[in-house]
């Protein structure tokens, strides 16, 4: 097929420490963090629980199978560097494992399944940024920013482990919720929180990671909380 999807980057990396802990300014304090990914050449292993010589820092927010894989198109960089008029802002800044031609958030869809190289992945969740991207690049409101420009990338888990390489072909195998697009879950999520009909159609997916099923069914129950310790953390 003409197009085909494919992984035009892998990258992978270990939790790094940095900033120092001594420092006045608290964008400039130590903080850890598995952002920082390096570009890989060669084949690797995808596991339940992700690329082999990857990792994350803050387990409870970020790995496991349902964040298996972060996937994020790689056009979004050059709007990216064009209105942050920053050209360090480039293919892994975002953390991402995939860096991928040919789908965005407006062509992948919750569920959807792929064959990539070995491997067998499913569309989990889209990625709610946080605060780590806007103190890598010291820009305070960067997590805002990415929510509200719906670049957000998403998640995949694994179906079935194997090996892949960079310039793999993403072959769609099934697509259980075409109107469950990574744009349409972003927008009832974060702009259009008094649509209590669309969050408990969106909290019906049967393939929506568990994490969104619970923040949609505290909405649908009166609950409601606050982004900012997500979006700000420690950088105020």
């Amino acid at each position: 097929m003409e197009n085909q999807p494919y992984i035009n980057q892998l990258f992978i990396g270990k939790p790094k420490t940095m900033g120092d802990p001594n420092a006045k300014k608290l964008m400039d304090k130590e903080w850890t963090s598995g952002i920082f990914k390096e570009p890989i050449h060669y084949p690797v292993m995808l596991g339940k629980e992700g690329l082999t010589g990857d990792g994350q820092a803050d387990l409870k927010n970020h790995g496991g199978p349902e964040k298996a894989v972060l996937s994020y198109a790689a056009i979004h960089y050059e709007k990216w560097q064009s209105e942050l008029n920053n050209d360090q802002i480039v293919a892994g800044a975002m953390g991402e494992n995939f860096s991928i031609v040919g789908l965005d958030e407006f062509n992948v869809c919750i569920g959807d399944i792929y064959e990539v190289g070995e491997a067998l992945v499913q569309v989990s969740q889209p990625r709610q940024p946080c605060w780590k991207p806007a103190r890598r690049f010291k820009i305070l409101d960067f997590a805002l920013r990415i929510q509200k420009s719906g670049r957000t990338g998403w998640y995949f888990r694994v179906i079935k482990e194997g090996i892949v390489k960079e310039q793999d072909k993403i072959k769609l195998k099934e697509r259980p919720y075409p109107e469950w697009t990574i744009a349409s879950c972003n927008e009832v999520m974060h702009e259009r929180k008094d649509d209590m009909d669309a969050a408990a159609k969106l909290e019906a997916c049967k393939y929506l990671a568990a994490n969104w099923k619970e923040t949609l069914a505290k909405r649908l129950n009166g609950e409601s909380k606050s982004i900012e310790s997500r979006v700000y953390g420690p950088n105020i």
